[in-house]
């Protein structure tokens, strides 16, 4: 792992502290950013938020979605718990915390806003991320990219309507043009700049050129990370100061829901036999979240003062050292799943190709 990967959780939380300092001590200097709106989509926030996703979305290879026909299981169990099942437990974890366990502390504006910043971390699947957890897991990268890729390409279109659908049923108002300038802005834009820069790259200095570009822009995923985590507690400070366990609060219903993914994940995969270089992966990519996405459409929907946007940076602040146990559990567990000499074997991919950017 990298420095930023391995220690995400301290950078976040430094930015968490400076954006709190400075929300207190320049509020005006907040206020002034808040104003700089199109169709409710901040602009400062939307340059971070692309300045984080766009190194992601490089990494992601279309092509490889071609292979999925001969080996389908690994990739229909993540499909099956990402869309299927984690955003509905992550919508009924958030009304049952927030309209249930926790009403005497929390008033119901600020519920539904939690429980609407849980609901977007529910349905944005992780993207980049998953490298990291699958080379820990010693998982098979091809078959990760794969399942990455497929994954982004349904974002497009089911990423909107499903948060509308959970959104809606829990008694948001949700502005559907908003929510769907959203998806474009930091799904599809991304996404299709991702793939044409990865395919200049590759035809102008193959595999090598693509590593190296990369790598340069990887510094940056993490100045617009912060530089969002900074402005997003800013405009939280007030509210920090006053209720201090809110932070507390919002992290029960995504703990639980993290691990309770994994383990119907896990299930999932010895059920259908798959070796555990694919279901590791496979378990790891519907326990984490796509989290730059959450962010930038709890700002775009609710503001960026809002209980979701500061729930979704919450989600941040918790992911990491909960995805590192869960690759522990997932190393721990090898022996629930048959070996490549088994019959389920034939999900694994040829490794005939090396994947570029593996465990970025």
């Amino acid at each position: 792992m990298g420095l930023f990967e391995r220690y995400l959780t301290v950078w976040v939380g430094l930015g968490i502290l400076a954006g709190v300092g400075l929300g207190l001590l320049a509020p005006g200097l907040f206020q002034a950013i808040a104003g700089l709106e199109v169709a409710h989509v901040n602009l400062v926030v939307a340059v971070f938020i692309w300045v984080m996703i766009y190194p992601m979305m490089i990494q992601v290879d279309i092509a490889a979605v071609k292979d999925v026909g001969r080996r389908p299981r690994g990739l229909v169990l993540t499909l099956v718990v990402n869309w299927l099942i984690k955003p509905f437990t992550m919508a009924a974890l958030g009304v049952a915390f927030f309209r249930y366990v926790f009403a005497p502390w929390v008033d119901p504006q600020s519920a539904s806003e939690y429980i609407a910043g849980m609901i977007l971390l529910g349905v944005a699947p992780c993207t980049a991320m998953v490298f990291v957890w699958s080379q820990l897991t010693r998982g098979d990268p091809n078959y990760t990219l794969v399942q990455v890729s497929v994954n982004d390409l349904i974002m497009v279109f089911a990423f909107a309507p499903i948060a509308a659908f959970l959104l809606g049923v829990t008694d948001v108002t949700v502005p559907w043009e908003t929510l769907l300038l959203s998806t474009v802005l930091y799904v599809v834009l991304p996404l299709a700049a991702g793939v044409l820069t990865r395919r200049l790259w590759l035809a102008t200095g193959g595999t090598p050129r693509l590593a190296r570009g990369v790598a340069a822009l990887k510094p940056w995923s993490v100045v617009g990370l912060i530089a969002t985590v900074v402005l997003l507690f800013g405009f939280q400070a007030r509210t920090l100061v006053a209720q201090p366990l809110v932070i507390a609060l919002i992290a029960v219903p995504l703990v639980i829901q993290s691990y309770g993914i994994f383990f119907v994940s896990a299930l999932g995969a010895r059920w259908l036999r798959l070796p555990h270089e694919i279901a590791a992966p496979a378990c790891l990519i519907g326990t984490s979240n796509f989290f730059e996405l959450a962010v930038a459409v709890a700002i775009s929907l609710f503001g960026l003062s809002s209980g979701a946007a500061l729930a979704t940076v919450v989600g941040v602040l918790v992911e990491v050292p909960v995805m590192l146990s869960l690759v522990a559990i997932a190393n721990r567990t090898r022996h629930w799943f048959p070996g490549d000499d088994s019959p389920a074997g034939r999900d694994r991919p040829p490794a005939s190709r090396p994947v570029a950017g593996k465990g970025s």
